[in-house]
């Protein structure tokens, strides 16, 4: 059986199903998360392992975070819309933390699509302190992928990368974040022997969320 939200949000086709967390008890709170999923025509969903321990990890961090699931998955309603659509459900589920956490700065963080989805909603949004992009797919089609608009980025960004991912290649990447404006400070984090999906290494991925997340967000 498909494990429900605790949350739903209402959005303009509906609403989005979500799971909300708080750090654990006696973690000073640094901010809010926002964690995107992969591609939903591939399985993915908020209840994918390493969304799951990203948010972990952020929430171990100091960080309340948000998980949710894309148009047409879950109890989510709609249908994929090819990244556009899928835009407008993080600036709706952005809105909604910005409106119930005034006071938290936010962080978004994707994997796989969810990279490539959040990165573009968190350059594009003023109110968006930091970004994490993990497995982000740098070699994948243009048309579908293109990481241009990240050149315009100026708000700290780490990419966590496995050292054999199958849809970024690691020069590709580096050479993409060498890019970035200084203001990105971008940093990227290679886990040895680790594929796309981290099989193995998510305590490794896990640990640099962690300490970046915790080192970016008390920067003021």
């Amino acid at each position: 059986m498909y494990p429900a939200g605790n949350l739903f949000i209402p959005a303009p086709h509906g609403k989005l199903e979500a799971i909300l967390k708080e750090p654990p008890g006696g973690v000073r709170r640094r901010g809010v998360a926002l964690v995107l999923h992969p591609h939903p025509l591939h399985g993915g969903t908020m209840h994918n392992k390493v969304v799951f321990r990203a948010a972990r990890a952020l929430n171990e961090a100091g960080l309340l975070t948000l998980r949710k699931n894309f148009r047409g998955v879950g109890q989510t309603t709609g249908t994929h819309d090819h990244g556009h659509g899928e835009a407008d459900d993080a600036r709706v589920a952005l809105d909604y933390l910005v409106a119930h956490y005034p006071d938290a700065p936010p962080l978004v963080a994707g994997f796989s699509f969810g990279a490539r989805v959040g990165l573009e909603a968190g350059v594009r949004d003023e109110r968006v302190r930091a970004l994490i992009g993990i497995g982000t797919p740098v070699s994948m089609p243009e048309r579908d992928y293109d990481f241009s608009f990240l050149r315009e980025c100026r708000k700290p960004v780490l990419f966590v990368h496995g050292e054999r991912d199958e849809f970024g290649d690691v020069a590709e990447l580096r050479s993409l974040a060498a890019e970035l404006p200084a203001e990105a400070h971008a940093r990227v984090e290679i886990i040895p022997a680790a594929g796309h999906f981290f099989d193995n290494q998510l305590d490794e991925l896990s640990r640099v969320i962690r300490e970046w997340a915790e080192e970016t967000m008390d920067e003021k």
